[in-house]
């Protein structure tokens, strides 16, 4: 077969394959399983204008693991015993509620709520 003719006999295949959603062509699995974007692990705090954080706890309550969306930073527990995380200009205040962050002179994330897990 001419390579022209092969060429215009695959154009309405791979049309018709393409719009076909009975194919799934995700080599990594089942598309129609919704994957979550929080972190594994961990709590998603959201602050005054939609700012976004996640938080781990790790050793016993002696670590923070704040994710941030582009990068993560390890926090340790304050001296002071309270739920205060640092790491020297970054500090997690962690109260319910009133949760708030400060990274430096940048970032100050105030009345962050940590949001409940729903099960689907």
């Amino acid at each position: 077969m001419p390579t022209k003719l092969r060429s215009l006999f695959l154009i309405p295949v791979l049309t018709a394959l393409v719009g076909c959603s009975s194919i799934n062509l995700n080599p990594f699995g089942s598309s129609a399983k919704e994957l979550s974007l929080t972190p594994q692990n961990s709590t998603e705090y959201v602050c005054e204008g939609n700012k976004i954080f996640y938080v781990r706890i790790l050793n016993n309550g002696s670590d923070a693991w704040l994710i941030y969306p582009d990068h993560e930073v390890n926090l340790s527990k304050a001296a002071d015993g309270g739920n205060r995380y640092t790491s020297g200009a970054i500090t997690l205040a962690i109260n319910g509620a009133e949760t708030t962050l400060n990274d430096g002179e940048k970032i100050a994330y105030t009345a962050c709520k940590p949001q409940v897990k729903s099960e689907k």
